[in-house]
């Protein structure tokens, strides 16, 4: 399946916010963004007037770049928040939340979202016992994830986890530090997500 391969600060860069696409760089005096706060290209710099479309455009490209998923992917899990109770926007967001790689993210076991991805292909984490090498998997309330009992013994996991041991993790997630497990207790909640988008737009972009 294909995938966007160029410079990551230029996709920060386009939608004028960190996505946080490169751990650590994003957090640094390096960040594209800090360092050129203007759009990529030659007339990145130039005054444009925002259409509606336009805006509804950059917040759903900015939801889809954040989590790193294809525009089929994204408009299949719109299709999914249309059909449960509740908000679409939140619920969209919501499933978006609930992906085994941005799981493994939230939870600390990678620098971004990107490795998070690569991490669990190699088949790095279980979910209630049994390994899940999907990062599209959606996780449901009452799973537990672990790191994988050989993978554990790895130096760079471990360096990564180490380096993330103080990270504050979100209120739907249970962290056990000392087994390198987590359990899911429910759904993430507009509030636990640090996204800054509106998610409206999004929706209304689908609508028409």
């Amino acid at each position: 399946m294909a995938r966007y391969t160029g410079p990551s600060c230029k996709l920060c860069r386009r939608e004028g916010q960190k996505l946080f696409l490169k751990g650590d760089r994003c957090y640094s005096g390096k960040c594209g963004v800090e360092r050129r706060s203007f759009p990529p290209g030659q007339h990145g710099q130039g005054r444009k007037k925002s259409s509606e479309y336009s805006m509804q455009l950059r917040a759903k490209q900015q939801a889809r770049r954040y989590y790193g998923v294809l525009e089929k992917q994204f408009h299949h899990y719109y299709d999914m928040a249309t059909k449960h109770q509740g908000v679409t926007g939140e619920n969209l967001l919501a499933t978006l939340e609930s992906r085994l790689d941005n799981v493994v993210y939230r939870l600390g076991w990678a620098s971004s979202r990107k490795e998070a991805r690569q991490l669990v292909t190699h088949g790095h984490f279980t979910i209630n016992g049994k390994r899940v090498d999907i990062p599209s998997y959606l996780v449901k309330a009452g799973e537990t994830i672990a790191i994988a009992k050989k993978s554990q013994e790895s130096p760079k996991i471990q360096a990564v986890v180490e380096a993330n041991s103080a990270k504050p993790i979100v209120k739907w997630l249970e962290l056990d530090r000392d087994n390198l497990s987590a359990k899911v207790l429910g759904r993430a909640e507009r509030e636990d997500i640090d996204l800054f988008v509106e998610e409206t737009l999004i929706v209304e972009l689908y609508s028409k």
